[in-house]
């Protein structure tokens, strides 16, 4: 057992240093430690998680280490590491573009696409370059009814629809003809 899970820790670091290079961490390492702990029924193995964003940087416990966008995209890699086995049925993505934009939203939006042709997502995003990615769209919108917060969830239908809301993504309350042809570019080039 201790050397199936020490072979499969390699494949995992392998994977996930590839996957962290994809989302513009390059310099980023991390490795998946083994130690020896007392026989059960769990078998002889405790594991943990090290990470480093930066060159010259020791390894250290991810769950101590990472902020919040390295800890997102070092999801990110992880499931998309492990989107061809039976780890998980539905992967759900909270901001996980924290901290980015531009070209690395971009691959942030294909790598979350891959994973969905294996499993069921759900991702939560306020850019763009992300959402043009989905399948689906849906808004969710915050408000006050009666001093109370209600959020409204909408299901957007493709085409006009989904693009007007890329375009206020892009551009804020006004809705320009530029932010429109903007969010057509960007369907476009998702496809």
């Amino acid at each position: 057992l201790t050397t199936a899970r020490k072979a499969a820790g390699e494949r995992l670091t392998e994977a996930v240093t590839a996957g962290l290079t994809r989302l513009a961490m390059g310099r980023a390492r991390f490795e998946v430690e083994f130690s020896e702990v007392a026989l059960a029924s769990t078998g002889a193995d405790a594991t943990q998680f090290l990470f480093s964003a930066n060159a010259g940087e020791a390894l250290r416990p991810l769950a101590k280490v990472a902020s919040g966008g390295e800890a997102s995209r070092v999801m990110l890699a992880m499931k998309a590491a492990l989107a061809g086995s039976d780890a998980c049925v539905c992967s759900v993505f909270d901001e996980a573009d924290a901290g980015i934009g531009g070209a690395v939203a971009d691959v942030v939006g294909r790598l979350i696409k891959d994973i969905s042709g294996h499993r069921q997502v759900l991702c939560i995003t306020h850019l763009p370059q992300v959402a043009a990615h989905a399948d689906a769209h849906l808004r969710i919108e915050k408000g006050e009814v009666k001093g109370r917060t209600r959020s409204v969830v909408q299901a957007l239908e493709p085409g006009e629809e989904r693009t007007h809301e890329l375009a206020r993504m892009l551009s804020g309350v006004e809705v320009t003809v530029e932010a429109l042809g903007a969010a057509e570019a960007l369907l476009r080039s998702a496809l």
